[in-house]
């Protein structure tokens, strides 16, 4: 494990670079014992480092607060003991997932007698770039090495000094299991020089993975000349439709909006049929308001809300937002045409919910709303590795090529054309 710190009066990425390749040539044929091995000692690293971890993080939450970062931010930033515990734990389901490396598809055996098949192999080597989400280094980590991957980690400066007590803990704990030293590395200069010389060292890394808000996103999609994959950003929305269970949909909106409102899966807009309207936002509104949800809605909308509830006028690029925080966009629209076309106009590809007592809306809303993840009677608050049965998730990939929705194990894979002859020419 190598952890690259500002001290250090030069960071040699190219080097950096050759050692994750070396480290990724020796992962991408060890056994499955020996990888759970590696990521089994990085579980038990953490739990042991617990102390250490939630020091060196609470450097990094005081300083956020001193900064005026948002509560959002903070919230994603915090590590307690339940988080880490359930960070460690997330490892050990890693553990527990069938090892996609080595599998093949599709073999069959062509007119030209030549046996063909696909066969999974890793990516190489992965580089990630996150914000302020300390977990991010160990989930990745894990699932990347799970996946015979070595990975570069190139946090946030908010997460600095969490970033770094994690990656030694793990880092440590996985070499000593049989890792190589620079199977999973981490670049803790925050210089924006570094990320741009990252960014294009085509020489070593085969594939970028940003985690972060749109604007990282966006830097890392127009600077790099490795491919991406983008994760992360996205407006979400929940349509409740005429004919709903109204007691279902209220709890589903208020745990898509409330349970965690810092998650990219959060509720960003609700999108209500006129004609339940006058049913539903009364006690919908009320209980929003209780938890301290601000309501982002037009004249139409505001005339049917609680009298306690937190509203401002819409404003021109609400529902074009990602609030990460107890905040919401409200909409009423006419029918199923009208939602999907508002979910169209300012969806961002993420995760898209309706709630809903007709099979045939529910079986158009899933055919046509264009997203990573749809959802039929339940909160978006599910589109995540852990709870999609992948133990954990590299990000969540709203784009089309490779990867999309929460990236496990078999996203961190590729293929390989593996072909079987006899002497087998073909004909001049």
């Amino acid at each position: 494990m190598t952890t690259l710190t500002p001290s250090r009066p030069v960071v040699d990425l190219a080097a950096i670079g050759a050692a994750a390749r070396d480290a990724a040539q020796v992962l991408a044929t060890l056994p499955t014992g020996v990888k759970n091995d590696i990521l089994d000692a990085m579980a038990a690293g953490l739990t042991a480092q617990t102390d250490e971890i939630l020091a060196a993080n609470q450097v990094d939450v005081d300083a956020a607060r001193e900064t005026g970062m948002t509560d959002a931010l903070i919230d994603r930033l915090t590590l307690t003991p339940e988080r880490i515990t359930d960070i460690a734990s997330a490892v050990g389901t890693v553990v527990g997932l069938p090892d996609p490396v080595g599998s093949v598809e599709d073999a069959r055996r062509v007119k030209n007698g030549l046996e063909v098949g696909r066969r999974r192999v890793p990516l190489g080597v992965v580089a990630v770039i996150f914000e302020a989400r300390p977990n991010v280094t160990v989930d990745i980590s894990a699932l990347c090495l799970k996946a015979g991957n070595a990975v570069i980690l190139r946090g946030g400066k908010e997460a600095l000094h969490s970033n770094v007590a994690l990656a030694a803990a793990i880092g440590q704990a996985a070499e000593s299991a049989g890792a190589p030293p620079a199977a999973v590395q981490l670049i803790a200069d925050p210089d924006r020089a570094r990320l741009n010389d990252l960014l294009r060292d085509r020489e070593h890394i085969d594939v970028i993975v940003p985690r972060g808000g749109a604007g990282l996103i966006d830097f890392v999609t127009e600077t790099a000349t490795i491919p991406v994959i983008e994760t992360g950003w996205g407006v979400c929305h929940t349509f409740v439709d005429v004919g709903a269970d109204l007691e279902m949909a209220q709890r589903i909106v208020v745990n898509a909006k409330t349970r965690r409102p810092s998650i990219c899966n959060a509720l960003d807009t609700l999108l209500v049929h006129r004609s339940v309207a006058p049913a539903f936002l009364p006690s919908i509104s009320r209980e929003l308001a209780e938890r301290g949800v601000e309501l982002h809605a037009g004249p139409d909308v505001s005339g049917l809300l609680d009298e306690h509830a937190q509203v401002k006028p819409v404003g021109e690029h609400d529902f074009d937002t990602e609030w990460l925080s107890l905040r919401m966009s409200v909409a009423l629209v006419d029918g199923m045409d009208d939602a999907i076309a508002h979910i169209r106009r300012h969806g961002g590809g993420h995760s898209e919910a309706i709630v809903t007592n007709s099979h045939g809306n529910a079986r158009r809303f899933t055919d046509e709303v264009d997203a990573a993840a749809v959802y039929v009677n339940a909160s978006t608050q599910f589109t995540d590795g852990g709870e999609f049965g992948l133990g954990a998730e590299v990000g969540i990939s709203t784009q089309k090529l490779h990867a999309r929705g929460p990236m496990g194990l078999h996203e961190m894979t590729t293929y390989k054309w593996v072909v079987l002859g006899d002497g087998h020419i073909r004909p001049l």
